[in-house]
């Protein structure tokens, strides 16, 4: 049997066990030992231990238990509230300005924990009542929160670039300054979109009520228990003096980042560094963090962190065995052999990206599928750097489609008098919007490429 056939037998036996509901990471560890078993020899079964720890025994890694910590301290605090807040004091007048301030402070709160599903429920937590109150529809209220949380995974901290830069041995500094600018571009679209939306919205309801939902949200804004609506004005001392309830995040955000890519500290340092940092930060700021409060987060932090490292454990054993069987290179041979324009190789692979994302998590379809995509990209002269980017923005879409789209579920949980259907119509432009978003880094890749060669 050659090595591609090899290859779809795994790719078709993972994709059954899945389907399941058998965990992920068990379900690519069973793959990967049959795998072996079967097409290799006992000498190799009896390395399998040491390819597990080997994947795991790597410093680096420190920085995903320590991110996932220092989001989980921020959604338990107020944090959200007043990035919420601040937002909604910035955007408020334009048309549909309260959906719009759950994105920039998803894209905040996104700089602070690094996961999409925390984003998502720390924000949609605060601003999906108020959108409520203020009758916006369900469509535009949940959609906002579902496609804002998906900025988690791009704009940095990320989990999911941290998990890149290992597999394809990168630079995490370089990742995390590349989804910066893409980062931006994301928000404007999302929040264009928002703004048209309601605009639209409006005119079908009618001019008469169209002015009437303007004004209200013109002459409001968040109060100060981040749970209702209360009449205020929008003036700039306002807008200002609500900057300095989110300077300290800003700060902690600087801070981690700029000792990161100033080369003070490593990933795991500057993790370590954040987590501090925010841990005091609540307990001076919020007087919130209790020690049964604390216990709870680091139980659950630990959770979190032990099924994606299981995760890149049995990725990274699945990917050895792929390697063992020469099933990555002869596929890159055999693609680069093809007399396929390298555009259409990348569309490609962009559909089988955004296909696997209808099923797995974003975790572990780049584990799995890094060490098969990595020399293709690499073969047809495109930059890694600016694939990672790419390839996230892949994981984005996944996370906003069913029938396994993480943060519909996790806005369902927050809102579950609103139908799910009306969830998943909210988030689907979000998906064509993420589409554009990778047409047009294609079309400029130094929108990616241009910070880290600036920086490093």
């Amino acid at each position: 049997m050659g090595s591609l056939t090899i290859g779809i037998v795994m790719a078709v036996v993972t994709l059954a066990l899945l389907l399941t509901g058998i965990p992920i990471a068990f379900a690519l560890g069973l793959v990967s030992v049959g795998s072996i078993l079967l097409f290799l020899d006992i000498t190799t079964f009896n390395m399998v231990a040491e390819f597990v720890y080997g994947s795991l025994n790597n410093f680096s890694l420190l920085a995903i238990p320590l991110f996932i910590f220092m989001g989980g301290i921020f959604a338990r605090s107020r944090a959200s509230s007043d990035l919420f807040e601040t937002a909604y004091l910035w955007t408020g007048k334009v048309p549909g300005g309260l959906a719009i301030s759950s994105v920039v402070s998803s894209a905040l709160f996104a700089a602070l924990s690094g996961s999409s599903p925390a984003t998502a429920a720390a924000i949609g937590k605060v601003a999906i009542p108020q959108m409520k109150k203020r009758g916006y529809s369900n469509s535009i209220s949940t959609g906002a929160v579902v496609a804002g949380g998906t900025l988690g995974i791009l704009i940095p901290p990320s989990v999911t670039l941290i998990l890149y830069g290992i597999a394809v041995e990168e630079s995490i500094g370089q990742l995390f300054v590349a989804g910066v600018i893409p980062g931006i571009l994301v928000v404007l679209l999302f929040c264009l979109w928002i703004y048209v939306a309601t605009l639209l919205e409006r005119r079908k309801a009618g001019v008469q009520s169209a002015a009437a939902v303007e004004k209200s949200e013109s002459e409001s804004t968040v109060s100060k228990d981040g749970d209702d609506i209360t009449p205020s004005g929008f003036s700039w001392k306002q807008r200002f003096v609500s900057l300095l309830y989110v300077l300290p995040f800003l700060l902690l955000i600087v801070g981690v980042l700029a000792s990161l890519y100033l080369g003070i500290a490593t990933p795991s340092e500057a993790a370590a560094f954040g987590a501090v940092l925010a841990l005091l930060m609540v307990i001076v700021v919020y007087r919130s963090m209790t020690w049964k409060k604390l216990m709870n987060l680091l139980l659950e932090s630990t959770k979190e962190s032990t099924m994606v490292l299981l995760i890149i454990a049995f990725s990274a054993l699945i990917g050895t065995t792929m390697s063992y069987l020469h099933i990555p290179q002869d596929l890159a041979t055999y693609i680069t052999s093809l007399d396929m324009s390298k555009w259409l190789v990348l569309i490609i692979i962009n559909l089988f990206l955004i296909m696997l994302g209808f099923f797995i998590p974003p975790a572990a379809i780049i584990l799995m599928t890094t060490p098969i995509l990595f020399p293709i990209i690499t073969g047809l002269g495109f930059d890694p750097i600016w694939f990672g980017i790419v390839m996230t923005l892949n994981m984005e879409m996944g996370l906003i489609t069913p029938p396994v789209g993480l943060n519909i579920f996790v806005v369902k949980g927050i809102a579950p008098d609103i139908p799910t259907n009306d969830i998943i119509r909210g988030s689907i432009p979000y998906v064509g919007l993420l589409a554009i978003g990778i047409v047009i880094l294609t079309i400029f890749p130094s929108l990616v490429t241009w910070l880290p060669n600036l920086l490093f």
